[in-house]
């Protein structure tokens, strides 16, 4: 036997992984070329080694159906939309087979929620028009026809473009993309779709450069305005947001979707009168809209208007009872107690074999709450892990990658790299951060905060991260993130720091101070001190059992995505300790931890304690501050607002076996989860 050491891609793994892909491109070889049998074979080969590998179900299922075995093609596309819930591909082929059968409804239905989730694919367009037309319905048959036209008429380089990005691989979307655009780098379409990748990888200042541009072009294209208004709010520029929404608004003050945008947009600017007014003139226009409906209570309970969110929710599962959003906002209040009915409710929708995507995600976190408040703490579970299943499929989150990232945060913070840049980076004192994990209690540290009359309270600000994001360079494989921090010059790290502090200035109302309470920029804690070393941060810190299993029961709206999975986020908790032990040691006294039991037993202990840590003078207003009338947008909005209280202390023991695999995670990091 030989003792030479086994190469990089020489390993047995390696080996599967080229056998797997000759036998995938072996089946689309065969399937091209009319040869099912061989296309079923291959793909059966590949998934000898891979059974949940989703090009091969994908070919298995084509393969089947050519060859008339509906149950067996059946059985493979129930298996691939198990591993990708939202791929097109996937609920075009079960169209496809539907129309076999003889089922066009079915199969319309399934075309329709083929371009749902890939707009680009034609096939469906056409299917679906085709069907609607024998059906008698030549207006939803034509519009139909209409988008497959549009885009069968798109040159060739964007259709793959739009079918990459819509399929997850949006590296390969953006080499496209950019390839098409140095030949035609005015082309408005592939000006939106570099955008959009953009906006998905998180580079949102490119995405608005680019959107920008392509109103300046083609100013009366509706689409590109409304994907700029989409990235503007995104980036939290929100009077921009409103002027665009309001351009809309002005050409056609009957559509409702423009009505409901500004609508939004004014809610976001703090006009909270004139969202109301906007959504009223919507339903009054559209009797019942769910969306609309959602959108409204949504605001209403941003302003405290519980109630009236509470009543607007229920008008829209009346009007849509499989409206998940509301379901799930319902449940996102914290407070509020679901009735008997309402739980029998939610488990007949989840029985339905149609149910969208994203409603079933909702209903599945819904019913979960309500069946923890209940006291069905078996069937909580249950529910709370297949919404989570289902989420983690959908973002394919990689809990050793960012364990990686994290750890060359550490490697690179190093003593040397502070000590270098002492004095440099913007002296403003004005921010201060509040990090940690979600669910940890920052919302009710800057409930408090905010209370004080020095301290504008704003929102979880995307600046730090985005920053990061443009530090890291063009190629993804090859970040130069974090380790670009030794090479920043003084002039630069004064520049970041002032650019930090006219972009935020946006959000403020006035204070000498304020918070940013994005809890991901724990992550970022090197790159703030040296762009900004008067600012100060204070790590939210909580129980971890608490702390994790409250997350794990969260239903966040994007960026949380370690969340779906025990051991994903006990893994996350435990590289988070670690990397605040080494913000510790290689910038002591920097960053003031609060522990959330302590606020819990000892407010104003606590309140004294973080008001000496930020050298200010102690005011009252925050010890009241769940009477602090400000709009809260977090999950805890409604919690803030009520006196202290430990209802959430503990709340994990009722499930304390089956989160035998996060307290295994935990152990291992040497973290004492007892409490």
């Amino acid at each position: 036997m030989s003792d030479a050491p086994t190469l990089p891609g020489e390993g047995p793994a390696a080996r599967l992984a080229a056998q797997r892909a000759a036998h995938l491109a072996q089946g689309r070889k065969a399937i091209q070329a009319g040869h099912f049998e061989d296309g079923l074979t291959a793909a059966r080969a590949a998934l000898e080694s891979a059974p949940d590998n989703a090009d091969a179900l994908y070919l298995a299922t084509v393969a089947c159906r050519y060859l008339a075995r509906f149950a067996e093609a059946q059985r493979y596309l129930e298996e691939l939309l198990a591993v990708l819930p939202e791929y097109g591909r996937a609920w075009q082929e079960r169209g496809h087979l539907a129309r076999a059968q003889s089922a066009p409804d079915a199969a319309i239905a399934a075309y329709a929620r083929a371009v749902r989730y890939n707009p680009a694919l034609e096939a469906s367009w056409r299917a679906q028009g085709d069907l609607l037309l024998a059906q008698g319905r030549p207006a939803e048959a034509e519009a139909a026809h209409a988008q497959g036209r549009r885009i069968a008429a798109l040159p060739r380089e964007l259709v793959a473009v739009m079918n990459h990005l819509h399929e997850g691989r949006l590296l390969r979307a953006e080499d496209f993309c950019r390839h098409y655009l140095r030949a035609r780098p005015r082309d408005v379409e592939g000006m939106r779709l570099l955008a959009d990748i953009g906006a998905r990888l998180g580079i949102l200042d490119d995405a608005e450069f680019l959107l920008e541009s392509a109103v300046g072009f083609a100013p009366d294209n509706v689409q590109v305005r409304l994907d700029y208004i989409q990235v503007l709010r995104k980036r939290q520029k929100f009077a921009q947001a409103l002027a665009q929404a309001e351009h809309l608004y002005a050409r056609a003050p009957a559509n409702p979707l423009f009505a409901s945008h500004l609508a939004i947009e004014a809610m976001q600017t703090g006009d909270y009168a004139r969202a109301f007014a906007l959504f009223d003139a919507v339903l009054e226009r559209v009797p019942g809209d769910p969306a609309t409906l959602t959108s409204k209570g949504h605001a209403l309970k941003t302003t405290g208007a519980q109630e009236a969110a509470i009543a607007s929710y229920r008008a829209a599962i009346t009007a849509k009872p499989d409206h998940g959003d509301a379901w799930y906002a319902l449940a996102n209040l914290k407070t509020l107690r679901f009735a008997a009915g309402e739980r029998d409710a939610m488990r007949a929708q989840l029985a339905r074999g149609d149910l969208a995507f994203m409603d079933r995600v909702h209903l599945e976190f819904a019913l979960a709450k309500a069946c923890e408040d209940a006291g069905e703490h078996a069937e909580a579970f249950a529910h709370y892990e297949r919404g989570n299943d289902l989420k983690r499929r959908q973002t394919r989150y990689d809990a050793d990658r960012m364990s990686a990232e994290l750890a060359a945060q550490a490697a690179c913070a190093t003593p040397d790299l502070f000590a270098r840049n002492a004095g440099h980076g913007c002296p403003a004192p004005d921010p201060i951060f509040i990090v940690g994990l979600p669910r940890a209690g920052s919302t009710l540290l800057e409930q408090i905060l905010a209370s004080h009359s020095m301290i504008d309270g704003t929102l979880e600000l995307p600046d730090i991260l985005a920053l990061a994001h443009r530090l890291r360079g063009r190629s993804a494989s090859a970040s130069r993130y974090p380790e670009v921090l030794h090479d920043l010059t003084p002039e630069q790290l004064e520049a970041m720091g002032r650019g930090y502090i006219e972009s935020t200035r946006i959000h403020r109302q006035g204070a000498p101070f304020f918070i940013d309470k994005m809890p991901n920029n724990f992550r970022h804690i090197g790159l703030i001190h040296l762009i900004l070393p008067n600012a100060k941060i204070i790590d939210a810190r909580r129980a971890p059992l608490d702390c994790c299993w409250s997350g794990f029961k969260q239903l966040f709206a994007e960026g949380q995505e370690f969340t779906y999975g025990l051991a994903e986020i006990g893994q996350y908790y435990a590289d988070y300790v670690k990397l605040m032990d080494h913000w510790d040691t290689v910038l002591p006294g920097t960053v003031l931890r609060v522990q959330h039991e302590d606020v819990l037993a000892d407010l104003e202990g606590q309140v004294r304690r973080m008001l000496d840590f930020l050298d200010l003078p102690f005011d009252p207003a925050c010890l009241a501050f769940h009477q602090t009338n400000r709009a809260v947008r977090t999950a805890s909005s409604e919690q803030v607002r009520r006196p202290i209280n430990t209802a959430g202390v503990a709340a994990w023991k009722p499930y304390a076996e089956q989160l035998e695999p996060l307290r295994v995670q935990l152990a291992g990091a040497a973290i004492h989860c007892c409490q």
